[in-house]
């Protein structure tokens, strides 16, 4: 690796340690340039030498949230004696973490990036490419993609090898799932609605089996 490259990738870590510390200690909404600038050791605006918007700098503070997702998913999975059960598994799983870390989870599903999220993953992974150690490559897929509607139907796409599912009633279960989550996260970070994490997450799983029971 190049001596410019290695600074740069230093750098970008400095900036990424320094939010996920105010993250950490304040919560995710106190986060600013100013802090970050600070807790670092460098201007605010040498943030903006390295992440094009703040929203970035904190999508890839973000991603080491997750880690212990990640780390469970395959446990989730192992369950599943067939792909539409893994498809629900998978779920249960990602519902259980992201209503734990709401607005973790709201960054780097919902918020708008102002860039392509799949460059910025990529981007992430060239960094931390530690992160990708010891999943198999049925989640390897999962992983890379940012966007939340492809990467739940990557399950259902494997159990068209199990029955007969048409690609259109695959689209049509899965887009509900997704939106039912993404519904009920924006209910929760509105405060429109008092539910703990746990209720959140089993009120999001009630409504997508009754989904899959369509499939």
């Amino acid at each position: 690796m190049a001596r410019r490259e290695i600074q740069i990738k230093r750098m970008l870590q400095y900036f990424v340690d320094a939010t996920v510390a105010i993250i950490e200690e304040e919560g995710l909404e106190q986060v600013s340039a100013r802090k970050i600038g600070e807790r670092a050791g460098y201007t605010s605006s040498t943030i903006y030498n390295y992440f094009e918007e703040l929203s970035h700098l904190i999508y890839f503070a973000s991603m080491r949230f997750v880690k212990e997702y990640l780390q469970e998913l395959p446990l989730y999975l192992e369950r599943g004696k067939t792909y539409e059960e893994k498809y629900v598994l998978s779920w249960e799983c990602f519902c259980k973490h992201s209503f734990a870390k709401p607005q973790i989870y709201h960054a780097l599903f919902i918020a708008d990036l102002g860039q392509k999220p799949k460059d910025m993953l990529e981007h992430y992974f060239s960094i931390y490419s530690s992160d990708l150690i010891g999943f198999t490559e049925e989640i390897r897929p999962m992983l890379y993609d940012p966007d939340l509607t492809s990467r739940s139907r990557a399950l259902l796409e494997l159990a068209k090898q199990e029955r007969e599912l048409s690609d259109e009633r695959i689209t049509e279960v899965n887009e509900m799932s997704v939106l039912i989550w993404e519904g009920m996260m924006t209910t929760v970070l509105n405060k429109r609605r008092d539910a703990d994490p746990q209720e959140a997450a089993e009120k999001t799983m009630k409504y997508i089996r009754t989904i899959m029971r369509t499939l």
